[in-house]
């Protein structure tokens, strides 16, 4: 069923080089190396297919979201065998990541339909006000035109070909060009051709879509510098989407980056909470620690917890609970190794007591637990950077307001979350002006490895959690970031956008 091919506009284009997949398990495959001259394909594919693309009603474009979704689920039996050969997660994790694909391209139809994204506003003329008449104003949300997506190496479905910013930028009336991350090339063209089909379906212009495979850096940086991209959607690590960024803001026009970088996502415990359930904190926080091996942007790898005897039996049920948990497989060769140097620059730290060791090696990861003070913790840089794996760091602190400047020294974060119990209230009031400032999403009584797709929802924080603070890359929300807005002066109905007029 794979071609190897990249899909550019509607073709399925080969190229003079190709390179072998890396699967966790079964047989490497051969994909086409993509070149600057596959993203121009791709690109001016984009640019055509953007006038009839965009001037769809929304009832089309929502049905072909919702036929995208439909053929995904179709192929969903040969997306998960590829899927856990390529990636090593397990079949349940895959199925319901397939699931929140589907989902996610499902929710957009139902936006579009609604059509409260558009933000309509009309002014009506006064032609009598004085000393002036003021002219009829009417303004409407547009699509902005071609988009790049980066696929994610840690979700080959949700963060990549058709996941959240394809199925974003589609809805707002965005043709899109996807860069398929090369830990999972097999899956990312099992779902283009999802979208493929969707697209002969539904009569959509074939440049809507493509997928350029592989490639070295030259790829992804001829895709943000293309004059024709207008926004670029990426999820990854720190140092790839600053350089992505740096370049789009350099260009002769520079272009918006909705870059997801990851964070630490640190815990408040406070003292009332860990009097009440220091074992059942610990035994929560080792759960979501370790799932999918610690491969998730909202990992929480930082507790922060006030000095005392609760607090150590928090740590010792924490070192009992992670010690029980099995080696994983991690995604990716390279993943593996920057985990075990994550450690290896956590562990020489000054002040850092290793509380859980053990031995993973290659692309196997288990559980470390460290402890560090709240003053050995305090401006020193290194202990706040993420470790990407089931790694956690004890924040031990020595009273409330040496938390509270913990808290203050934290980066921009995807979540923080607080776990407290009524008595801890006033602490919480607290940390809640600090932390508001600090994160996208704030929990209480809860892990944050689980995103909610739904209107609601916020995955975005301050910098270097994401490029944008004003923007989401989860629920409906993040179609805002594919669109513009227009204002439209005295103009005539039959030239109104179709959704102006009337």
């Amino acid at each position: 069923m794979l071609t190897g091919k990249h899909l550019i506009a509607g073709q399925w284009v080969a190229g003079d080089a190709t390179f072998l997949s890396s699967p966790a398990t079964g047989e490497a495959l051969p994909f086409a190396v993509g070149t600057p001259a596959h993203v121009d394909a791709a690109v001016q594919g984009a640019e055509a297919a953007f006038p009839s693309y965009s001037a769809l009603s929304r009832e089309a474009r929502a049905a072909f979201l919702d036929r995208i979704a439909d053929e995904i689920e179709a192929r969903g039996v040969e997306i998960t065998a590829i899927g856990t050969s390529e990636t090593g997660l397990p079949v349940a994790r895959l199925e319901g990541e397939r699931g929140r694909t589907s989902g996610q391209l499902r929710l957009f139809a139902a936006h579009i339909r609604k059509g409260d994204y558009l933000d309509r506003r009309h002014d009506p003329a006064q032609p009598d006000r004085k000393p002036a008449p003021r002219p009829d104003i009417k303004m409407i949300e547009r699509p902005i035109g071609p988009v790049a997506v980066f696929g994610a190496s840690n979700f080959p479905l949700a963060f990549s070909t058709a996941g959240g910013d394809t199925a974003a930028a589609l809805a707002a009336g965005c043709p899109v060009v996807v860069k398929g991350h090369s830990a999972h090339p097999g899956t990312a063209e099992l779902v283009a051709q999802a979208i493929e089909t969707a697209i002969l379906a539904c009569g959509v212009h074939p440049g809507v879509f493509s997928l350029v495979q592989g490639g070295s850096r030259d790829v992804g940086e001829s895709l943000v510098q293309h004059p024709l991209i207008k926004a670029v959607g990426f999820t990854g690590s720190l140092a790839g989407g600053r350089a992505l960024f740096d370049l789009c803001a350099r260009r002769p026009e520079p272009i918006p980056f909705f870059g997801e970088l990851g964070s630490v996502n640190p815990m408040f415990l406070l003292p009332a909470a860990v009097l009440a359930r220091a074992d059942a904190l610990a035994k929560g926080w080792a759960a979501s620690l370790t799932l999918g091996a610690g491969q998730f942007c909202t990992n929480p790898g930082i507790a922060v917890l006030i000095e005392g005897p609760m607090s150590e039996a928090f740590v010792v049920a924490a070192r009992e609970a992670l010690g029980h948990v099995a080696a994983q497989t991690m995604l990716t060769d390279g993943i593996a190794s920057a985990y075990r140097a994550g450690r290896d620059r956590v562990a020489a730290q000054t002040g850092v007591q290793e509380i859980l060791t053990s031995v993973c090696d290659m692309r196997q990861a288990t559980p470390y637990l460290f402890e560090v003070s709240g003053d050995d913790w305090i401006g020193n840089h290194a202990l706040s950077q993420e470790v990407f794996g089931p790694l956690g760091l004890v924040v031990m602190v020595k009273d409330a307001d040496q938390m509270l400047e913990v808290a203050k020294s934290l980066e921009g974060q995807l979540t923080c979350t607080l776990h407290l119990d009524e008595a801890d209230t006033e602490l919480g009031q607290a940390l809640m002006p600090i932390l508001e400032r600090k994160a996208g999403r704030l929990l209480a009584n809860g892990f944050p490895t689980g995103v909610e797709v739904v209107d609601s929802q916020v995955h975005g924080g301050p910098y270097p959690a994401s490029t944008n603070f004003g923007a989401t890359s989860v629920g409906t929300l993040s179609i805002r970031r594919w669109l513009r807005p227009v204002a439209y002066q005295n103009m005539p109905e039959a030239l109104l956008p179709a959704d102006l007029r009337g």
